[in-house]
């Protein structure tokens, strides 16, 4: 009976490899074309490795908890002759054997296989875990920070998959305060002592990403604001829309209104946005999506409420695909829903703004008209900005334009 690989699927375009979350499926079971067998969590969700035909799992290689690499061999099915010649799947040998022809060809006579797997008398080797590509590392308080950085050490920290973030507590004793290999090496034996736990793809990837969006110098500007008119537009709205759909709208009109503001530095060059689609930041379990709701200053915040409410819906469960995060040219993140009425949020590192929203509270604030104090509810507007782009000047501009626009929801 042929025999048909259960290969990791390539899951997204930049994904490289992904962690066994759970086995769906064991040792016998039968199985139909397009059903999910074994569910996996890449840095930006869960998702399903489905199988292509109908036959029976006959072997299972795959581990809960372990990362593999796209193209690794998870398991095997039993399947009739008459199925693969039905679907046109690939055989267990018939993958084999291209996969050899590939690394034998003249052409490419040294390019690897995606296959992670070879052929032998007993079966097949086991499938080889993959190291995260990023990986972290626990500082604890109360040592000194490391001042300059040797280069036999920076060969040591990429070895380890380190940053000089990640080593910021190393006391140097070398020569002009530099930290030695020597001094890492006693650094790590110290850590072995404190407790520790396993970082998610997903965290590794938000820390990854505040990498390298803190090499660049950023600033953040603050203003309050009123938001009774936009509150009590929402009690009238017929279904209700998020707090977050009104700020996007005036983010996105804003930034519409003056393009520059979200442009990206690229040399000599400010590329400007050609679409105002704009992210939305989610906490799921370990981390933060940020799906992207499309061309937000085209439609009305009631036209964008069923895209956004199924948005974040599918967030929140981590059911969102790559192309649902690509593409946004700024972020919003409303960290006041945690009771926050202050923040400095960051952008991603292929963003220059990120607006963020504080916890809306009852203050006594000053009327003009009425010539009193009287009751409003008001909250905290940060913007951070990367200042190779635009000056203080320009985002206070900005984000006093946001503002404005929240006193007549009515025309969002």
């Amino acid at each position: 009976m042929p025999t048909v690989p259960i290969l990791m699927p390539q899951l997204g375009e930049s994904i490289a490899e992904a962690t066994i979350v759970r086995l769906l499926v064991a040792v016998g079971d039968p199985i139909r074309a397009d059903q999910d067998i074994i569910e996996v969590e890449t840095n930006k969700a869960v998702m399903s490795v489905t199988t292509l035909c109908h036959g029976t799992v006959s072997e299972i290689r795959a581990k809960e908890g372990v990362s593999y690499a796209v193209g690794t061999l998870l398991g095997l099915l039993d399947v009739t002759a008459e199925e693969v010649a039905r679907t046109g799947v690939e055989t267990l040998e018939a993958v084999e054997t291209r996969r050899q022809l590939q690394a034998g060809s003249e052409q490419h006579p040294q390019r690897e296989s995606n296959l992670h797997f070879s052929l032998d008398d007993d079966g097949y080797e086991e499938a080889p875990a993959v190291v995260p590509s990023v990986r972290g590392l626990p500082v604890p308080m109360g040592t000194l920070g490391a001042h300059y950085i040797s280069p036999r050490m920076r060969v040591r920290m990429d070895d380890l998959g380190l940053r000089e973030a990640d080593i910021s507590a190393v006391a140097g004793t070398g020569t002009g305060g530099r930290v030695t290999v020597e001094d890492l090496e006693k650094f790590l034996d110290y850590l072995e002592a404190w407790p520790s736990s396993h970082a998610s793809p997903m965290r590794l990837s938000v820390a990854d990403a505040m990498r390298r969006s803190w090499t660049r110098p950023l600033a953040t500007v603050g203003l309050p604001v009123i938001l009774d008119r936009v509150m009590e537009h929402r009690r009238q709205q017929s279904p209700t829309p998020g707090l977050p759909l009104y700020l996007l709208r005036a983010f996105a009109i804003a930034i519409a209104e003056a393009p520059a503001t979200a442009g990206y530095l690229i040399g000599e060059k400010i590329v400007h946005p050609r679409a105002f689609d704009l992210g939305v930041a989610v906490q799921v379990t370990d981390g933060v999506l940020v799906p992207v709701l499309r061309q937000v200053d085209q439609k009305s915040v009631a036209e964008l409420i069923p895209e956004y409410d199924d948005l974040i819906a599918r967030a929140r469960k981590r059911n969102v695909t790559e192309a649902d995060c690509k593409g946004g040219i700024a972020t919003f993140t409303n960290f006041g829903s945690f009771g926050l009425t202050l923040g400095t949020p960051i952008p991603l590192p292929n963003e220059t703004l990120i607006l963020g929203l504080g916890a809306a509270v009852k203050k006594p604030v000053w009327s003009e008209q009425a010539g009193a104090f009287i009751p409003a509810t008001e909250a905290a507007l940060a913007l951070t900005f990367d200042h190779r782009v635009v000056d203080g000047g320009g985002a206070g501009v900005l984000l006093n334009r946001v503002a404005t626009l929240l006193q007549n929801p009515e025309a969002l």
